[in-house]
């Protein structure tokens, strides 16, 4: 090849950064899709440092259920002397299910002309890593979301005060949130409390945390980091979810009674409006917060209501008794990591591939989620795309619970 040829294939080939197309690999620009995860602002993620992540899932397609098993509960025996052992009773697994809900990601393009208008080089301030970057922090968001509106709809009760920020002077919050965790049995380990900043400031301004003599450090007055408290980690999240509450008013149960452990409620026909899931409700003379995981579309034609997991803490006698639908609230979510499922995957690709040039696995260091970064060429222009192929659920509503704010 003469040396003019030389000159001109390499003054047409497409560039993206400072990567040559025809080199077909994304070698090149990898610590520059690192350096601009520190440059772009990302918002606060709690929950997905926080919850079970499983990545094998490479064989379930969008929409398809993962079944995963439920341990049964152990059959109660009294010991009786015998000749012989006494017949085993036969134990049945139970299951759920969780989905990959969504496969999405962001693209952007570079034409020769355009990457000539913003003078791309080397370096690790460069637009196209930004553009990486968010990309990242677009779909980490999305995510954050998903998970922290999945978690508050299927905890199993609540503590606090709808509208009222918690840990305004002291800390009886956070013994109530692990009294619910601890009666429902969840492991004393890798427990979490996800809040949102509002909450996360509070707590800065208590005195307890700030004060070194009390705190026993200076991470939260130096750092700003929030500590353990009754063993429960902190973390800030810009996704925790604001929940509205139904129209619901005056509505009360029927006569039937409900023991200690019912999750399904009917409902009398009286009052107005609707129930719906993540609604919190009180029932008469009981002072414990219920979730409810299923609602009703009008409880004044009666219907039913289902509670989360466990269940009724206290009897409900056999009389109409009313029902008070708490108000609105910041659904923070108390959790054990087991709890709650998050499931991620890259997209899936046919048979055999498809036209992309290179593609890479890059870790978010935030959320600790990967995501696969792809390049197309196509005529005098370079297509790259960050995506992802994720979904979540609660398997063990017991084990989650909500701070109010």
């Amino acid at each position: 090849m003469s040396r003019m040829n030389q000159i001109l294939l390499t003054r047409t080939a497409p560039m993206i950064g400072h990567l040559a197309a025809y080199d077909n690999n994304l070698t090149a620009i990898i610590p520059d899709l690192y350096a601009g995860l520190d440059v772009v602002s990302r918002e606060l993620v709690g929950f997905l440092p926080s919850v079970f992540r499983n990545s094998n899932v490479e064989r379930a397609a969008v929409n398809q259920p993962v079944v995963y098993p439920i341990a049964p509960a152990p059959t109660r025996f009294n010991v009786t002397p015998a000749m012989t052992v006494p017949e085993t009773t036969d134990v049945t697994v139970g299951s759920g299910q969780l989905t990959i809900s969504k496969s999405a990601g962001y693209e952007f393009g570079w034409t020769g002309e355009g990457q000539r208008s913003v003078s791309a080089s080397t370096g690790y301030m460069t637009l196209q890593a930004d553009m990486f970057a968010q990309a990242l922090r677009l779909l980490t968001n999305e995510m954050e979301v998903d998970v922290a509106t999945a978690a508050y709809k299927a905890a199993s009760r609540a503590t606090g005060t709808s509208g009222t920020t918690p840990f305004g002077s002291n800390f009886d919050e956070m013994a109530d949130l692990r009294k619910i965790l601890d009666d429902n049995g969840a492991p004393a380990t890798d427990r979490s409390l996800v809040i949102n900043t509002t909450s996360g400031a509070a707590l800065r301004k208590n005195s307890q945390l700030t004060k070194v003599n009390e705190a026993g450090t200076m991470m939260t007055l130096r750092d700003g980091e929030l500590l353990d408290i009754h063993g429960i980690s902190i973390k800030e999240s810009a996704g925790v979810a604001v929940h509205t509450k139904g129209t619901g008013a005056s509505a009360t149960t029927n006569n039937a009674g409900y023991a200690i452990g019912a999750t399904v409620i009917t409902l009398a026909a009286a009052g107005t409006g609707t129930v719906i899931t993540g609604d919190v409700i009180i029932f008469a003379g009981d002072t414990n917060q219920y979730l409810v995981a299923t609602g009703d579309t009008d409880v004044s034609g009666g219907g039913t209501i289902t509670l989360a997991k466990p269940g009724l803490r206290q009897a409900i006698p056999a009389a109409a008794t009313n029902i008070t639908v708490t108000n609105s609230y910041t659904g923070n979510v108390a959790f054990n990591r087991n709890a709650i499922h998050f499931i991620t995957r890259a997209p899936a690709l046919p048979d055999g591939g498809d036209s992309a040039i290179d593609s890479y696995m890059l870790t978010d260091p935030r959320s600790g989620i990967s995501f696969e970064v792809r390049l197309y060429a196509v005529y005098r222009k370079i297509r790259a795309e960050v995506a992802a192929a994720w979904g979540q659920g609660v398997v063990k509503p017991e084990h989650v619970a909500i701070l109010k704010g």
